[in-house]
């Protein structure tokens, strides 16, 4: 009877343990889970959509519609009208649209005088351009977009590096 009753304890226990190990499994693979199963992360340069400075409204994105609208907001965050922004005129570029919202003045602040020309800030390369613009051609297509944000599936599994001798 003792025997009997040990070994449906050791049999309690071992159910137990499974249970609790099976518990753990599930609980830490929750997240990995989750991470798998939902849509990649939308890029960082897209979270408010597509750029506002899309003049004619094709969906392209091109060189000359940002510097027409980076020279819109450089003259109207300069308030002064001196040609160069402060760092507190800068502050209205940064909430001029939400790609600038984390501009950092030193960026566009080439020679580091404390002031940013409107050459400096209107000639700066766009981090949306040279984010998904592919080909160089400082156009961003909808192709290029889709492109550049479609979830990117599993890799092939990784060529062994070869030395000299191989």
């Amino acid at each position: 009877m003792l025997a009997a009753w040990k070994r449906e304890e050791d049999l309690s226990r071992e159910k137990l343990l499974c249970v609790t190990a099976l518990g753990l499994l599930l609980t830490s693979s929750l997240p990995l889970l989750a991470q798998t199963a939902a849509c990649p992360a939308q890029d960082g340069l897209l979270k408010s959509g597509p750029p506002i400075w899309d003049a004619n409204r094709d969906g392209v994105y091109t060189c000359d519609e940002w510097k027409s609208f980076a020279d819109r907001i450089f003259a109207s965050a300069d308030r002064n009208r001196d040609g160069r922004l402060d760092p507190s005129e800068f502050a209205t570029v940064q909430k001029a649209d939400a790609t600038l919202a984390d501009a950092d003045f030193g960026y566009f602040d080439e020679n580091q005088d404390g002031k940013i020309t409107r050459k400096e800030f209107v000639e700066k390369p766009n981090a949306f351009i040279l984010r998904f613009d592919s080909n160089g051609d400082c156009r961003v297509t909808a192709d290029e977009l889709r492109a550049a944000t479609a979830p990117k599936g599993p890799q092939g599994p990784a060529e062994r590096p070869r030395d000299r001798f191989h």
